[in-house]
């Protein structure tokens, strides 16, 4: 299983349910490392998406609290035992933070867009840089957009 996310120098990934600073190049960068593939995230990552319906050419699985929530062309889950059972290897978990947390340990890889500047974040990601778990095997070089400085790093776990 695979992450991706996208995080500021402190490593926040969002705010009052938002990203930090959406990238385009980052953007078209999670539609091409995700197609085809299935994706885990979250209820409330989903009510983000447009419509708060499903990203398309995936299978969306969602990991729910609740056992009754119910999202028109995902496949719910309301424990991560039920959800880990269902999701293939080439699974990418994609948010949110509490989907992160209850998943990372069984990723192998994660893709990171470092975003070269610090935000008022609510919600962090897991500092991979000081985790002894994780090790970065590609930089990316660093990359600007509307005065955005970013860079690609993948992480591998250790």
């Amino acid at each position: 299983m695979k992450a991706i996310v996208a995080v500021d120098r402190a490593w926040g990934i969002g705010r009052d349910g938002r990203l930090l600073q959406p990238i385009r190049a980052d953007l078209r960068r999670f539609k091409e490392l995700t197609w085809g593939h299935p994706v885990i995230l979250g209820r409330k990552t989903l009510a983000t998406f447009p419509g708060g319906r499903p990203l398309k050419g995936r299978r969306n699985l969602v990991l729910s609290r609740s056992a009754d929530f119910r999202a028109e062309g995902a496949e719910v889950f309301s424990n991560v035992e039920a959800l880990l059972a269902a999701a293939p290897d080439d699974s990418i978990v994609i948010g949110g933070a509490s989907v992160y947390a209850q998943l990372l340990d069984f990723c192998n890889l994660v893709y990171v867009t470092k975003i070269m500047s610090t935000y008022d974040a609510d919600t962090f990601f897991p500092d991979l840089d000081a985790h002894p778990a994780w090790e970065a095997v590609e930089t990316g070089p660093v990359l600007e957009e509307d005065g955005v400085r970013f860079r690609y790093v993948t992480y591998r776990r250790a």
